[in-house]
């Protein structure tokens, strides 16, 4: 890899909530298109933003509620340079995928104001191969997992096992198990949520349950429950996989996840979610066998849960 610049291009199609009416365009474009805000100026200085199809020169524009804005995002690299700073658990691999199994705190790819130290930078020392699969800002990447949660996930070595991986989570055949502590008592020993996920019209940097979202499915199980203070210990089981999916689901009937201050409260146990990609199956790209793997608990999770038994009765 090289520090010269590069970008892979993204055509993106927004209409303007409530809550973006009277924005500045450059700062809808940084929240919609999930770059900087110095990026989103510049997309609207170069024309790549349009306004119900009218070309928009000047960052200071202000939208409306129903406006549709149509851009062209260019996602600059010059950082993904191999970084053996960065260890990255590594629990399987072959000639033709690896399966992680991520620390929190570990960004999986370069984003908005996030350029260096990330899962991929560390991946590109160790395997420099996946620099060619995929796009160049996310090379190998099938599927992530937010910076606060830990867990397993799966990192293509071919362009035909990222084709073949990424196929089998459009269809719904890849197993996503999560543990996750939640708080309040879920009374049901097992459910399905099933409920559209977008944007949120109050808040456009986070996500909710709204009419004419994209579909969204999590099944959730019962493992254990505490008292004092009441919190519930669920799998759920991925069958889609939006952006904070399992979060936004939970908060919707009611218990949100421990230590999550973005929907929830923060706690004083936790500075991240209590959320663990506990179990991962799939496919084998190349020789189809069925692969599965498990993580066990980390250790900040592990300590809550054995504060929160020694502090309360605990049932299934």
């Amino acid at each position: 890899m090289t520090d010269e610049k590069r970008f892979d291009t993204d055509e993106i199609r927004e209409e303007i909530p409530d809550a973006l009416a009277g924005q500045r365009i450059d700062r809808v474009v940084a929240l919609i298109a999930d770059v900087s805000r110095k990026d989103a100026a510049d997309a609207v200085t170069e024309g790549r933003v349009q306004i119900n199809g009218r070309t928009i020169s000047k960052a200071s524009h202000r939208v409306a509620v129903g406006d549709r804005v149509d851009l062209v995002v260019h996602r600059f690299d010059t950082s993904l340079t191999a970084d053996p700073s960065v260890e990255v658990p590594v629990v399987y691999e072959d000639d033709h995928m690896l399966v992680i199994n991520k620390p929190a705190g570990m960004v999986v790819h370069p984003g908005a104001g996030v350029d260096r130290g990330t899962m991929v930078h560390g991946l590109l020392h160790r395997y420099p191969d996946i620099a060619g699969v995929g796009p160049d800002t996310r090379p190998g990447v099938v599927h992530r997992l937010d910076k606060g949660t830990s867990g397993l996930l799966m990192v293509a070595r071919t362009e035909a096992a990222l084709a073949h991986l990424s196929g089998q989570l459009a269809v719904r055949t890849v197993l996503r198990r999560y543990i996750t502590l939640v708080d309040g008592r879920v009374e049901s020993a097992e459910g399905l949520i099933d409920a559209p996920l977008g944007r949120s019209p109050r808040d456009a940097t986070r996500h909710a349950v709204i009419a004419g979202g994209r579909p969204a499915r999590t099944r959730y199980e019962v493992v254990e429950r505490f008292t004092n203070p009441e919190a519930t210990l669920v799998h759920c089981r991925l069958e889609t996989g939006r952006t904070h999916q399992i979060r936004v689901h939970l908060e919707a009937i009611g218990h949100s996840v421990v230590g999550d201050d973005r929907y929830g409260m923060a706690s004083e146990e936790l500075d991240r979610p209590f959320l663990h990609a506990a179990t991962l199956g799939f496919e084998h790209p190349d020789s189809g066998d069925w692969l599965s793997f498990d993580a066990e608990l980390p250790a900040d999770l592990d300590a809550v849960l054995t504060a929160r038994r020694a502090a309360s009765d605990s049932d299934v």
